[in-house]
């Protein structure tokens, strides 16, 4: 059996790197352990979230697969910092968790050249230093040309609820136990990090009186740029429920700390900074009176209710009586307890901006194989990672977004870099350039790279076409259409308290005043009533921030110029005078593919940069302006 691509894993890394690698053209296998597991939501169920929202858009602005699942199976639409400046909105969706599952087998299933086996990878094996095939615990070998790994948390998983252990992934799922040794055998760095997931409770034994109930958007937006189906939103909308933690929960927490996993030394892990267990968040915020705990429901024919804000491995008793101190849940009923999952992890400094192994042409990594958290993070570099392991069979260059053309970009970068020695977590303050990379313009920025590589379709790349002309069209119609003082304008302004107008004003600039909005526009004459709402937002963003946008783009400009300098491979750094041992170590060990790329790693500092550009000039080997 021969195929071009082998994803081993199906989670939402796996998911969308085979797609994209079928969807290219390759004879593509998924290989996972249980199929009818493929695209679960293991923990919670919503996909966006501050910072992950922009992820998810430019996933769909490329041509996967996260933005149109989740449209299909939303039963809450949020916009978050909805009332904060364009460059930090971020879209958040709550889902049918079995429908999320359902949906994007289905869409898998009807893929092209894609193949679904179950089935556990004992090994990878080599062939004059290349990938050649996969092994399977069962003894069947498939020979392949590129494999992507995306085992998530599977790898020597371990799972805990207080000081009971056991092997999986994630709950009633058994782990993957080969495949650690083998990657170990081939020179990759692994280590242990940690995650968990909250409680579910009964819906029907929660006291949702004086609960604060937690809306979606009376006006929701999907998050497909292209998909646009004849009523939106798909299925019927739901509320979510906020409750809080109070003093007494905490009392009970503190007084079994040493019955916890994490904080008895049983769990080696390190476990997320940004999104801790409860028991971790009362031992760091001691002068906290209480934390936050959002019931969310699991999906729309489900009793489940996802306690987010409340991920704990204590023991099953300890759960019961903290929960149920909580306002709500004083009798509530457990679906499923709490637990911490331990597993093991590459260190992604080892691959190149590709997601391709440094050292073994033809492997990938994706998803939290990389020591990332989120489904989102894992879906981008899964989509990333499935790209190019198609790309290289077909003989192609490379894809790879830079850190100032999307927050992929940023992600990988920050990944190849830097390490990650925690879960990964995407923030929007990890961006430079994030008023450049707002979720509103992923598909202006990256529509067309999905098309060019060939995973955009073509309907689908017709539409954004449709949707930028607009833009264009309506932008050239601010700039010719003028406001006069006796006029409608004039009135407004003076009825506003804003003093007098006193000279003929094109509407492009009188929308730049901050009390003005493209409705208050449209009232006053302008021609723009019926704009779609998503070209308008786009068009007041584009004219209100200009003056922004180009200082960003200025910066950008500078940054470029020695940013994507090629560091050749093999580079002798012992040779290069002025650096420090120590900067020669961090550099020899890591391998940077660019200067841009030296310049983010810890402890490189910006005279060691300067010293490393200029022997290359003198050397003769930059290549400036280049793609990596």
């Amino acid at each position: 059996m021969k195929f071009d691509v082998v994803i081993i894993g199906g989670g939402h890394a796996g998911a969308e790197a085979a797609s994209a690698a079928a969807r290219l053209g390759c004879r593509t296998a998924l290989i996972t352990l249980d199929a009818s597991r493929i695209g679960v939501m293991s923990c919670n169920p919503a996909i966006g979230g501050l910072a992950k929202g922009q992820l998810v858009k430019e996933i769909d602005a490329l041509g996967g697969l996260m933005g149109i699942n989740t449209d299909r199976t939303a039963i809450q639409y949020r916009r978050l910092n909805a009332s904060k400046g364009p460059a930090v909105r971020s879209s958040r969706a709550q889902c049918d968790k079995r429908l999320y599952a359902e949906t994007l087998q289905r869409e898998l299933a009807g893929i092209e050249n894609l193949s679904i086996i179950s089935g556990e990878i004992a090994e990878i094996r080599l062939s004059g230093g290349k990938t050649a095939s996969v092994r399977l615990v069962s003894g069947d070998e498939i020979a392949c040309d590129s494999v992507v790994v995306t085992t998530g948390t599977f790898l020597r998983g371990l799972l805990y609820t207080g000081f009971v252990r056991c092997e999986g992934g994630r709950i009633d799922e058994r782990a993957a136990q080969s495949l650690s040794a083998n990657l170990e055998g081939m020179g990759f760095q692994l280590r242990r990090l940690k995650t968990g997931t909250p409680p579910r409770l009964n819906k029907k034994s929660i006291n949702f009186n004086g609960l604060e109930p937690q809306p979606g958007d009376s006006n929701p937006r999907p998050f497909s740029f292209y998909a646009k189906p004849e009523r939106f939103p798909i299925l019927p909308q739901v509320n979510c429920h906020i409750t809080y933690t109070n003093t007494k929960t905490h009392e009970i927490i503190e007084e079994n700390l040493g019955r916890s996993p994490m904080f008895s030394g049983m769990i080696r892990g390190v476990g997320p900074r940004y999104c801790p267990a409860i028991e971790d968040k009362v031992k760091r915020f001691r002068g906290r009176e209480r934390h936050q705990v959002f019931l969310e429901p699991e999906g729309l024919d489900s009793d489940d209710i996802y306690a987010n804000g409340i991920s704990t491995s204590l023991p099953q008793d300890v759960q019961e009586q903290f929960v149920r101190s909580i306002a709500g849940l004083e009798r509530a009923e457990f679906v499923r307890y709490g637990y911490a999952v331990e597993y093991d992890c590459i260190d992604p400094r080892q691959l190149r901006g590709t997601l391709e192994s440094k050292d073994i042409p033809g492997l990938f990594f994706a998803g939290q194989v990389n020591g990332t958290s989120g489904y989102e993070e894992a879906a981008a570099q899964g989509l990333v990672a499935g790209v190019n392991a198609a790309l290289k069979i077909r003989g192609q260059e490379p894809f790879i977004l830079s850190r100032d053309e999307a927050y992929i970009g940023v992600l990988i970068d920050d990944l190849v870099t830097k390490g990650a020695d925690e879960p990964y977590r995407m923030f929007t303050s990890r961006a430079e350039f994030r008023l450049l990379l707002r979720e509103d313009n992923a598909d202006l920025r990256l529509s067309d790279r999905g098309w060019n590589i060939g995973l955009l379709g073509k309907e689908a790349h017709s539409s954004f076409c449709k949707r930028r002309e607009s833009i264009e069209r309506r932008k050239r119609e601010l700039a010719e259409h003028f406001f006069v003082p006796g006029g409608p304008a004039g009135a407004w302004v003076e009825a506003q308290g804003l003093g007098v107008l006193k000279d003929r004003v094109s509407a492009e600039i009188f929308l730049r005043r901050p009390e003005v909005n493209w409705q208050v526009l449209c009232t006053l004459g302008f021609p723009g009533v019926d704009c779609q709402e998503e070209v308008s937002e786009q068009v007041e963003i584009q004219t209100k921030y200009e003056g922004y946008i180009k200082r960003e783009l200025e910066l950008l400009e500078g940054v470029r110029k020695s940013e994507r300098v090629r560091i050749p491979a093999g580079l002798r750094y012992d040779d290069i005078p002025g650096l420090s041992n120590e900067v020669k170590g961090r550099l020899r060990e890591a391998r940077p593919e660019t200067i841009g790329q030296a310049s983010r790693m810890p402890g490189i500092t910006p005279a060691a940069i300067a010293n490393l550009l200029i022997y290359l000039k003198m050397e003769g080997r930059t290549r400036a302006g280049a793609d990596v």
